[in-house]
């Protein structure tokens, strides 16, 4: 199974990186985090951009604030799919993020998530990689079907509350 490269473009970024580490814990997809700055380390970027795919990465998921350079600058570098996860900040509250992320050059596509929507980050992956992958197929299907249930269970919880 390929795996998903999970880069933050700095440290404090983790929190919102964790949100796709617990997603591809749960799929068990395999995955690997780094950080690496789009501004301070441009070589290490293009460099890890350029091998990703020779490593065993399907798809990569670029977390950044602020400029949030990062996604745009690793999808230069492969044709492997990059999913930008703009991280909220006390300036503009991501907005300034998200701009960054999703304002790409036709031909340099990245995908781009909610701000700090770093779970949803990893669902896309997960998908991404489905394609190719049929047990990882199924394992979506389950989940699937496991919050539709979560869903029903609310809504029979809820209604048994109000019933008069």
């Amino acid at each position: 199974m390929k795996k998903t490269a999970i880069i933050l473009g700095s440290a404090s970024d983790l929190p919102v990186a964790e949100k796709s580490i617990e997603v591809l814990q749960k799929l068990n997809i395999p995955f690997s985090v780094n950080v690496i700055s789009a501004h301070r380390t441009p070589e290490t970027a293009r460099d890890f951009a350029l091998k990703a795919r020779a490593e065993g990465c399907g798809a990569i998921i670029a977390v950044a604030g602020k400029a949030a350079h990062l996604a745009g600058v690793l999808a230069a570098h492969t044709r492997l799919p990059v999913i930008g996860v703009p991280v909220k900040s006390a300036d503009l509250g991501g907005l300034d993020a998200l701009l960054s992320t999703v304002q790409m050059p036709s031909g340099v596509p990245v995908a781009c998530v909610a701000i700090d929507g770093g779970a949803n980050a990893a669902w896309l992956a997960a998908r991404i990689l489905a394609l190719g992958d049929d047990e990882l197929a199924d394992r979506l299907e389950g989940e699937a079907l496991h919050m539709a249930e979560k869903v029903e269970q609310a809504n029979h919880e809820l209604i048994q509350k109000f019933r008069r």
